[in-house]
């Protein structure tokens, strides 16, 4: 099954859909993401490419990580 990420999504969807993200998310650099009830406050406002912005981490390694690990991009 092909797993399709919407960076135009929250994190929170986002991890709802795909939990196996978080992890990923949290070696990226988004350790925030691990933190009791982050997910469920600033991840329901939040998407990825924000994120990326506010804490100074490249859009293109993240798309990477992702595709190499088995996710395609919905540009």
């Amino acid at each position: 099954m092909t797993k399709m990420i919407d960076f135009s999504q929250t994190v929170c969807d986002l991890a709802n859909k795909y939990p196996e993200i978080i992890p990923i998310l949290k070696e990226l650099g988004f350790e925030d993401i691990t933190k009791p009830g982050m997910l469920h406050t600033v991840g329901r406002v939040m998407t990825i490419p924000n994120g990326c912005r506010m804490k100074g981490i490249s859009f293109d390694i993240v798309k990477k990580t992702f595709k190499n690990n088995g996710f395609n991009m919905k540009e």
